[in-house]
């Protein structure tokens, strides 16, 4: 199950990343209703465009991430004491961490540049970066509420303001909807999963 849920979601987040790549120039949108729309952006960041690292460094953490929740979920499968369904968010956090790494590690090599032309995969000329150094594709926008902050406000007064304004992949969101889901209906799971992590430490020690 595991496993099955972590390649589809590989499948389904690489294959609208390589659509956007291959159909839009960056910062080109379709508006597929007035509250959603596709917005192809890119950014070295973390999940819904923040920035944090340096793009090599950034790669680098995320590997030793996978790696960790790999061996987590490993282990927790030979258990045979956790639900299905807290298995499953483990690996959609696991799948969305490999979705965004993917984009990090090769896509700087795949394709060439999306500024002001639509990319092309495997380009004679070379990608637009290097190896660990690519950027991730972003295209999942949201603007549910336009309208302006009241003048009285200050600083924004007068000002744009749109919920939800940050955009991001389907990577980011398998994350954020398994802590989610994590937080609300598998807490007793969570606390005795690292319970039992914390007493193979010390058993170890």
């Amino acid at each position: 199950m595991a496993i099955l849920t972590v390649v589809l979601l590989l499948v389904a987040d690489q294959s609208s990343k390589i659509w956007i790549k291959t159909h839009l120039q960056l910062y080109e949108s379709i508006e597929i209703f007035p509250w959603f729309k596709l917005y192809f952006t890119e950014n070295p960041g973390m999940a819904f465009g923040i920035e944090i690292f340096d793009t090599y460094l950034l790669t680098i953490f995320r590997l030793v991430v996978v790696a960790f929740f790999g061996v987590f979920i490993f282990r927790l499968i030979g258990k045979n004491s956790f639900k299905s369904g807290y298995i499953v968010c483990w690996a959609l956090i696991l799948a969305g961490a490999m979705g965004n790494i993917l984009d990090c590690a090769f896509y700087g090599v795949l394709f060439d540049s999306s500024y002001g032309q639509v990319s092309t995969f495997m380009p004679e000329g070379g990608g637009y970066s290097t190896y660990l150094s690519g950027k991730v594709v972003d295209m999942l926008s949201f603007p549910l509420i336009r309208t302006e902050w009241p003048s009285w406000i200050p600083v924004w007064g007068g000002q744009e303001f749109v919920f939800f304004r940050p955009i991001f992949n389907i990577a980011d969101s398998s994350i954020c909807v398994s802590v989610f889901l994590l937080l609300i209906f598998y807490r007793r799971s969570l606390s005795a999963s690292f319970a039992k992590e914390k007493d193979r430490e010390d058993n170890v020690g």
